[in-house]
């Protein structure tokens, strides 16, 4: 009955709206490694903030392990590991900036930098994917991610001359484990509870169809073009965090 509920006083119409949102974002992650939360958690901020941060997380843990498992064979372990620690420790860094800065500000300071990281990559400025840039990106990435859910630029920018497959391996081992210690922390700290898990609940399939779809792309896209989209959806997820503070979201 709360299920029955709830898609009442979302409305059919809102609902058609946030999935076909989640479903485009699931397809892109797909076929790329990243995308979902870059693409989807700016707008849905915007326009369904009951989404942000708790259900885009709890969609984006169950879409990373399927993204990785497609590619485990592809998977860089010392990478992933060093990544995670870098998240896990950033979360605890997000816990702690709360009580010293505001999310805002602390969203703007983000947003800016990732700006001028995706510049500065398409300027030429060469980011290698080697153990330290990783560790770094992931702590950025558990900071970012937990105050907005949105932690994937930095691995966009610290890993994007990745071979495609490497990517979307690495980063699906990467996401699923440091989403669930996001909405860990969430949960610790009173911002999930059922409601977000139901409202997450209602648009797994949409998730799971996008996902579906990417099966049939992702050997299409060129690495130059995979490389491309990343940055791309870096500086979107960028952009959509700042217009979030801009508008009160």
């Amino acid at each position: 009955m709360a299920l029955l509920d709830l898609l009442n006083s979302i409305g059919w119409d809102r609902l058609l709206a946030m999935g076909s949102l989640v479903l485009v974002g699931a397809c892109l992650q797909g076929v790329s490694g990243l995308g979902f939360a870059m693409f989807a958690s700016p707008l849905a901020a915007l326009w369904f903030p009951e989404l942000v941060p708790g259900p885009m997380l709890v969609l984006s843990c169950p879409l990373a392990l399927m993204t990785g498992m497609r590619d485990r064979r592809s998977i860089e372990w010392p990478m992933a590991r060093l990544a995670l620690v870098g998240r896990v420790v950033g979360t605890g860094v997000a816990a702690f900036s709360l009580t010293l800065l505001s999310a805002q500000t602390l969203s703007v300071l983000f947003a800016v930098l990732i700006l001028s990281g995706v510049g500065l990559s398409l300027s030429g400025w060469r980011v290698m994917p080697t153990l330290r840039n990783t560790t770094i990106a992931g702590l950025a990435s558990g900071v970012m991610g937990t105050i907005t859910s949105v932690g994937a630029p930095p691995f966009a920018i610290a890993m994007q001359h990745m071979p495609a497959d490497r990517l979307r391996g690495t980063f699906g081992a990467i996401f699923f484990i440091g989403s669930a210690v996001s909405i860990a922390a969430l949960t610790a700290v009173g911002r999930m509870g059922a409601h977000e898990f139901l409202i997450s609940l209602i648009l797994m399939p949409w998730m799971l169809a996008g996902f579906l779809v990417s099966g049939l792309l992702k050997g299409r896209v060129p690495a130059a073009r995979v490389r491309a989209l990343l940055l791309g959806m870096a500086g979107l997820g960028a952009l959509g965090i700042l217009a979030r503070v801009l508008t009160g979201h």
